[in-house]
């Protein structure tokens, strides 16, 4: 099947663009061009949800492979979801005729099963016990409607395997002293960035701030490592790389203003107690997001500056809503604001670095509004397969 999804789509995606944004595409492409010709490295700094329903951590698996994206810093959402197989197709039935709890269930009163065939419930058995009867209730009822939607969330029985097994995860890292996400993607899927990155020896580490989410996986994130050495873990991969892409993230003050970051974020302690800091200054940043105010802030970056100085609220002098990793972004030199959807801003950065290095895609994404991206998501559900936990525990 042919896996270059957005391929034939990509004029669609340049005109859904405007000027502005589709300069600071061919700027980021032209920047993450000269960086691998030079031998440098590009580090990957992901959102959760519409990273996963775009095929944009697919495509991010793919830059792996080929060589394209050296590092990534990602959400306990995102890991979760990949373990289960980044999208997974589940039926919603009605949760009261099915005898559960109410007070216990989701907004909607809906109970969702995981759609599975019977080789992979062989699998589940060997691992854990499922309740046959419940599968065998929820089979006979009616189906209010069956989608594709991020993997192992809600529904039985990926979501509870995903609980169970985050606990086996954890003990094994904290047994090896490494991050969760190591470990975990020992058994990924190769078409996942945990499968690609434990493949090509890269680093994938889960941000501070995007801890909380996955349930007993972000808990279990976050009980692996301390927070101490992940802050550390994940200054190395910045200090590592000399481009940033920021795609459809929040809350990333631990890179623009992180404990060893001594260009605009508060490393100079760090750096006066001896211990190893670094450097923003001649690194290139480049996100991805839906919101104007971002290139706005861009815009305002010598008004910001100037409120900083005079040691005035940046929000209040800029005059725009002011996410917290803004401040940041919009003072340094090497931003580049890209105001658009990244289901659609990915596939034209990915095909034409690929393109400019020489490089051959074997899967390129497509936005989700698009026939397309609507067939790539159905082979997203279809081909890439949960954690394999024998091939974890044999590694």
């Amino acid at each position: 099947m042919e896996r270059l999804f957005g391929l034939n789509q990509l004029d669609y995606f340049r005109s859904s663009l405007d000027e502005r944004s589709l300069a600071g595409v061919e700027q980021a492409v032209k920047k993450i061009i000269d960086t691998k010709k030079h031998g440098g490295k590009v580090m990957v700094v992901t959102g959760s949800g519409p990273n996963i329903h775009e095929g944009v951590t697919t495509l991010i698996a793919e830059l792996i492979r080929v060589g394209i994206v050296d590092a990534v810093s990602t959400s306990s959402a995102v890991i979760a979801h990949e373990m289960a197989g980044a999208l997974d197709r589940v039926f919603r039935v009605d949760a009261r005729a099915l005898g559960m709890d109410m007070q216990k269930m989701p907004r909607g009163d809906v109970f969702e099963f995981t759609c599975m065939k019977e080789n992979e419930l062989e699998a589940l058995k060997k691992e854990m016990p499922l309740d046959e009867d419940l599968l065998k209730r929820g089979a006979s009822l009616p189906k209010q409607n069956e989608i594709i939607k991020a993997a192992g969330n809600m529904a039985y029985p990926m979501g509870l395997r995903t609980e169970k097994l985050a606990h086996e995860v954890l003990a094994l890292a904290r047994m090896y002293g490494l991050p969760f996400e190591t470990v975990a993607g020992w058994g990924c899927d190769e078409h996942t960035m945990l499968g690609a990155a434990a493949k090509k020896n890269i680093p994938v580490l889960v941000t501070i701030p995007q801890l909380v989410g996955g349930g007993a996986v972000g808990m279990s994130i976050g009980d692996s490592i301390p927070i101490s050495e992940r802050s550390m873990r994940i200054s190395r991969m910045l200090a590592s790389c000399d481009v940033i892409i920021e795609s459809a993230v929040a809350l990333t003050q631990e890179i623009h203003d992180g404990p060893f970051e001594c260009y605009t974020g508060h490393g100079i302690w760090a750096w006066w107690s001896g211990q190893k800091t670094y450097n923003l200054r001649d690194k290139s940043l480049i996100r991805i997001d839906l919101d104007e105010n971002l290139r706005r802030a861009v815009e305002l970056s010598k008004t910001v500056q100037e409120a900083i100085d005079k040691g005035l609220p940046k929000t209040k002098a800029a005059k725009i809503p002011f996410r917290m990793e803004m401040s940041a972004f919009a003072r340094h030199e090497g931003s580049i604001p890209i105001v658009g959807d990244i289901g659609k801003v990915w596939p034209l950065i990915a095909h034409e670095v690929s393109k400019g290095l020489g490089i051959q895609l074997e899967f390129l994404s497509a936005s989700q509004d698009t026939p397309e991206g609507a067939a790539m998501r159905e082979w997203i559900a279809e081909e890439i397969k949960f954690l394999d936990r024998e091939k974890m525990l044999k590694h």
